[in-house]
């Protein structure tokens, strides 16, 4: 397997960002804290789950995770609109830690019936028609995957987007009636790609054609140098609109209550 690297300026923070990279005690301490949130989500709120996108904050987890031996499932949405590179990561993963990561599909009667309703793309229409298509391919599966656990994970940071800047590492998601962790929160793009090249992490080859956020095929682009990380998501929608739903409620970004660790 090739090293990883930070695949391009056009993903990776310029220099005088504030995520320029930092001294590798830092990182060292940002990882060992990052299993520690881990561990106390494996011994406190078993069972849980963490739901991977494939992309690399996620494989970071994966990696600490799988590495760690933590009773914590590995799921991954595979929405049938996914890019061969991102449906290539089950193999790569599988390939490196011997681990099938439990795949969860749309109901195809319900596939059936927006594009019956609405046609095949039509989330470009509107953020309506979007958000639509995003509930039937993502959300309504997420919700399954979810139930009967008091847990989930998610890969999410703040230096991702202007809707995640306030994202803390632990919050309460009432939609689910469970706790949800976001244990690289506070990680910066250098740390990430930091850890996967020291660590030998496979990834998404998308990564090194300029995608530092992969989500469906149709809806996501490479980024141009400059542009913000996820500007090749939803790419003709506002920037203050591109979630896809499984962080919102109602429609809204929920940051119901943010919970100070025990």
């Amino acid at each position: 397997m090739r090293a990883a690297r930070c695949p391009s300026t056009a993903t990776s923070a310029p220099a005088s960002d504030e995520h320029t990279r930092k001294p590798m005690s830092d990182l060292n301490a940002r990882v060992n804290e990052t299993r520690g949130i881990l561990e106390r989500i494996a011994r406190d709120f078993s069972p849980a789950v963490f739901a991977s996108s494939l992309a690399a904050e996620d494989m970071v987890l994966t990696d600490l995770i799988l590495k760690a031996g933590l009773p914590i499932t590995i799921f991954s949405l595979e929405t049938g609109r996914l890019h061969k590179e991102t449906l290539a990561m089950f193999d790569k993963v599988k390939a490196h830690y011997g681990y099938d990561i439990v795949v969860m599909r749309p109901k195809q009667e319900l596939v059936d019936e927006y594009v019956a309703k609405n046609g095949l793309n039509a989330f470009y229409d509107s953020v309506e028609m979007r958000k639509g298509c995003c509930y039937v391919r993502k959300v309504e599966p997420l919700g399954r995957a979810l139930a009967g656990n008091k847990a989930w994970i998610t890969g999410q940071r703040r230096a991702q987007s202007t809707t995640r800047l306030e994202l803390p590492v632990q919050e309460d998601d009432a939609a689910h009636g469970m706790a949800k962790f976001n244990p690289l929160a506070d990680w910066s793009e250098d740390d990430v790609w930091t850890y996967i090249r020291d660590n030998n992490v496979p990834y998404n080859d998308l990564h090194d054609r300029g995608y530092p956020s992969i989500g469906c095929e149709p809806c996501t682009r490479a980024i141009q140098p400059g542009e913000d990380v996820r500007a090749g998501r939803w790419w003709w929608e506002n920037a203050d609109s591109k979630e896809c739903g499984l962080h919102l409620v109602d429609g809204k970004l929920i940051r119901i209550k943010s919970v100070a660790p025990a």
